[in-house]
């Protein structure tokens, strides 16, 4: 076990939102946007934020546009939450050039996916991260949701790559529960979930924090949950976390996330904008039933 990631100290946050990125009408990036979004979420309880991750559409978004973004959202809540930039790739080379222009935009930690879809033998997703965690002086997350990479991180390589000084959480979308436990207990690497359903049993096994695409609508509630847990609330925990869930449900089921919280954050009159193709808005169907199961979990946005 690498014990610099025991103990209290959590450099990359515990409520995290996996933030959208704001898009102008005409599809450009809206930076300004980006800033305001990014100050309503810390005002209402996220203590970090991820940026161009899978909700951020990081496959649609240039490299200038995601080191643009992380400037801009540096400017606005630097300081006082911390932000993570999306780094990954199919590509090392490239992926290690995305992770450098964001430490020089003053991101305060990374994510890194597997390598996707040439769905690499185990030892190249070993040499793909160290490289990538190599080439930087921040900490880094590694991000595991093998349904959309087509490749898993072993419990062996999670191993392999725990010893790595800035390689220090994992970003969790495996939905094995068990396999998380072998790996938090073994380890130490500082869980994070990934998977809003999740959110509650993952803390119970040892979690830290969670990386949220619900968090973009209702970061208040989700961080309810973090914090009701942690005082040893349980009650009051599960209560939060079965509150979120049909709201969960009509978020990630019915549409990709990206989808239904822009169309929510935009309902409410926050900076979101369309989504980039091949991504479609949500119609006005799906909006009637992202807001009835909004007031269904009777939180506040």
């Amino acid at each position: 076990m690498n014990d610099t990631h025991a103990g209290g100290d959590l450099p990359l946050g515990r409520c995290l939102a996996a933030m959208i990125t704001p898009f102008r009408p005409d599809g450009s990036l809206d930076a300004d946007g980006a800033q305001k979004l990014a100050v309503h979420l810390v005002d209402s309880g996220c203590d970090g934020l991820v940026l161009s991750g899978t909700t951020g559409e990081s496959p649609t978004t240039s490299d200038a546009e995601k080191e643009r973004l992380v400037r801009a959202v540096v400017e606005a809540v630097g300081g006082r939450a911390r932000v993570v930039a999306g780094a990954g790739s199919s590509d090392t080379a490239h992926t290690t050039r995305v992770a450098q222009a964001a430490e020089r935009a003053g991101a305060d930690g990374l994510l890194v996916v597997t390598p996707y879809y040439s769905r690499p033998q185990q030892e190249g997703v070993r040499r793909h991260l160290r490289a990538v965690a190599d080439a930087v002086s921040l900490p880094v997350m590694l991000y595991d949701i093998p349904h959309r990479t087509g490749t898993r991180l072993s419990a062996e390589t999670l191993h392999a790559l725990a010893e790595h000084p800035r390689i220090v959480g994992v970003k969790d979308v495996s939905y094995d529960l068990a396999g998380a436990a072998r790996v938090i207990a073994e380890t130490g690497l500082h869980y994070y979930c990934g998977a809003d359903e999740l959110n509650l049993p993952l803390l119970a096994i040892g979690a830290v924090g969670v990386v949220s695409t619900v968090a973009n609508v209702v970061p208040t509630t989700t961080r309810g949950v973090l914090d009701a847990h942690a005082r040893g609330a349980n009650a009051e925990a599960l209560l939060l976390h079965q509150r979120l869930l049909p709201l969960v449900r009509a978020m990630m089921d019915e549409a990709p996330g990206t989808v239904t919280a822009k169309a929510l954050l935009n309902d409410a009159g926050l900076p979101a904008g369309p989504v980039r193709l091949p991504l479609v808005d949500a119609d006005r169907a799906l909006l009637d039933r992202l807001r009835a199961a909004l007031q269904e979990a009777g939180c506040s946005r």
